[in-house]
């Protein structure tokens, strides 16, 4: 593994999630997310460009919707620093930003180079995320009532008084029953999971946990966060159809395994940002004020647990001229 970085590079990377955000952010509500992506991702890798890190795309969210994507396996950085492993979701929550809905985000997640879980070609995985103090209260294969009454103790709360993130999905209706049957609440979102496991780790949200079947891309960046959040995220992958799951298998990753946050991203030397786009419980969106945007983040450092939240005002006719945000 590569040595760990010196410096505090989640304020380098937020400047990235903050340019994908500003150029995806006048897609909003328009109907059109691989427009929305195309431009988030362009934006990206033109403030990848300017970065001095060595780094490889571990995830490159956009694969599975054949959608616009930083590339797997793509070199990013100006080659002069530390070799890292890179995460990127330029529009977490395209659906979301297309239909004008809230909670659409950017996010990136770096980590030392082979410190980074690749899921090769697995899209989707099994997820139970929950804040630290019920870390080790949780199993991914015992009854949702059960790890509901464990994490409501935990959190020295009422069953009845949890509130439980679940993506909307028909795969989701054993889940929301069981849920239902246990007497806790629910927050159904139709996507954005990245956001729900952040929700259910920061203290200013009333979601408590995070539950169900999303994207294995988007696991990997909630591990970043997580590491420096103290939460905990526990997965197995969990493929949707034959092809996938050959392709995990000749890959040779074993789908019997329970990944942790620790198993997902290796090294505490890691760094994760977020910007919001369209707003929302978590993050709020890119408004536009004039010449002016202003735009909301989240910077967190593995290392030392620091998180940050910034509030950026950004003039676009300047950006405009040297970056790939649209006057």
């Amino acid at each position: 593994m590569a040595e760990a970085p010196e410096r505090n590079l989640a304020l380098d990377i937020v400047r990235i999630t903050e340019a994908a955000a500003l150029a995806s952010a006048r897609w909003l509500g328009r109907g059109d997310k691989n427009a929305g992506d195309e431009a988030a991702v362009k934006a990206m890798r033109n403030s990848f460009s300017s970065l001095n890190i060595t780094g490889t795309i571990i995830i490159g969210e956009g694969e599975k919707d054949k959608a616009p994507m930083l590339a797997n396996g793509e070199s990013v950085g100006t080659g002069k620093g530390p070799a890292l492993d890179v995460a990127v979701d330029p529009v977490e929550g395209t659906n979301l930003l297309a239909s004008g809905r809230p909670n659409a985000i950017s996010v990136i997640g770096v980590a030392p180079s082979g410190c980074m879980f690749n899921p090769g070609h697995s899209f989707y995985m099994r997820k139970l995320v929950v804040p630290e103090a019920a870390k080790n209260v949780i199993d991914l294969d015992a009854p949702v009532s059960l790890n509901l009454q464990n994490i409501a103790k935990a959190l020295g709360k009422r069953l009845q008084d949890l509130l439980v993130f679940v993506l909307d999905k028909p795969r989701h209706v054993p889940l929301i029953a069981a849920i239902r049957k246990a007497g806790a609440r629910i927050q159904l979102q139709t996507d954005g999971d990245v956001a729900g496991a952040l929700m259910a780790n920061d203290s200013r949200s009333e979601v408590d946990c995070m539950m169900g079947v999303g994207g294995t891309p988007e696991g990997v960046i909630t591990a970043c966060a997580l590491k420096g959040m103290g939460g905990e995220i526990i997965a197995r992958l969990e493929p949707q159809s034959y092809v996938e799951k050959e392709a995990i298998e000749n890959a040779g990753i074993d789908l019997r395994e329970t990944l942790t946050t620790d198993s997902l991203i290796k090294s505490d030397d890691c760094f994760f940002a977020a910007t919001g786009i369209s707003g929302g419980d978590f993050l709020t969106g890119v408004r536009y004020v004039q010449d002016y945007a202003l735009t909301k983040s989240l910077v967190i450092r593995g290392k030392t647990g620091t998180k940050r939240y910034i509030e950026s005002y950004h003039n676009i006719s300047r950006l405009a001229k040297i970056s790939a945000v649209q006057y």
